[in-house]
């Protein structure tokens, strides 16, 4: 019989997922070449793994049998990479966030990392979800409920945005012009608000965060920002009370298997507890300036 363990881990995520559809975006292949390779393996096995439907792939009885097994290979997987890292070196626990929160993490190291800990921490940064499954990070902090079947999510808080600009009235602040984003930074639900409601006003724009940061210090503009950030950013003040249609869920996810290691658990206890205890910061309770 000739397949291989990332066989095994199309087949989970397709089963898991259920379709192709969704494990394109966990798999990062085409539906094409997803539906080839699970049609390589039903070969390979001699039995159909699926029924295709018009709403997805449905498991066979074959499929779930070859499901559980497939799960004990991926616990054995995990178990050999967990001893790997263990004889190599201390374990990383990656956290992946967007710009804003991976700059607050770092600036809260203290609070996530000492040097008696025996595992170092990786800040994965990125504006749209890292993938957790494929495990590119071990811990993710998201605006939403985690939908995959494989993940789970804690609600730590609300994260409250609104608009700021440099305190003195220059250059495009004075003119009423705003500063957006561009590139991938352009597609985060304040930078689309943005957009929609004053694209017509927008004069320059940045390709990441803390450009658009230090264009508006600079007093190009006015934009958006979450308000653990820009009430924390001196040389930028809030110019109104926060957007009630801009404010998100705060999620913290983990991989259903990894969220019990202790190295892991650890990291995300401590995430939480920073959270919990900035909550007014974050949730725009802080007076304006």
């Amino acid at each position: 019989m000739d397949f291989s363990w990332d066989d095994l881990r199309l087949f989970l995520d397709v089963a898991r997922l259920g379709g192709l559809t969704a494990a394109t975006r966990t798999t990062g292949l085409s539906a094409a070449t997803l539906g080839r390779r699970i049609t390589a393996l039903e070969g390979h096995i001699g039995e159909r793994l699926f029924t295709r439907t018009q709403t997805g792939y449905q498991l066979t009885p074959a499929g779930e049998d070859l499901l559980a097994r497939a799960e004990e290979v991926e616990a054995a997987m995990l178990s050999i990479r967990r001893w790997k890292e263990g004889a190599i070196g201390e374990r990383t626990v990656r956290v992946s966030a967007g710009p804003w929160t991976s700059a607050f993490l770092a600036r809260h190291l203290d609070r996530l990392w000492t040097v008696d800990d025996r595992f170092g921490i990786e800040l994965v940064t990125a504006n749209q979800k890292v993938d957790i499954g494929r495990r590119h990070a071990d811990i993710g902090i998201r605006n939403q409920r985690p939908t995959e079947p494989f993940l789970a999510g804690r609600l730590v808080g609300h994260v409250a945005y609104a608009l700021y600009a440099r305190p003195e009235l220059v250059g495009g602040v004075a003119a009423g012009y705003f500063v957006g984003a561009a590139g991938d930074g352009a597609q985060t639900h304040s930078a689309r608000w943005l957009n929609a409601k004053h694209g017509d006003r927008i004069v320059t724009r940045g390709n990441d965060a803390m450009s658009v940061m230090e264009l508006v210090a600079a007093g190009a503009g006015i934009s958006v920002f979450p308000c653990f950030v820009g009430d924390l950013e001196p040389r930028v003040a809030r110019m109104a009370d926060p957007i009630p249609e801009l404010e998100t869920e705060q999620w913290l996810v983990n991989h259903h298997e990894e969220r019990h290691v202790p190295v892991v658990r650890t990291v995300a206890e401590r995430i939480a507890a920073l959270m919990r205890d900035n909550m007014p910061l974050i949730r725009g309770e802080r007076p304006r300036r």
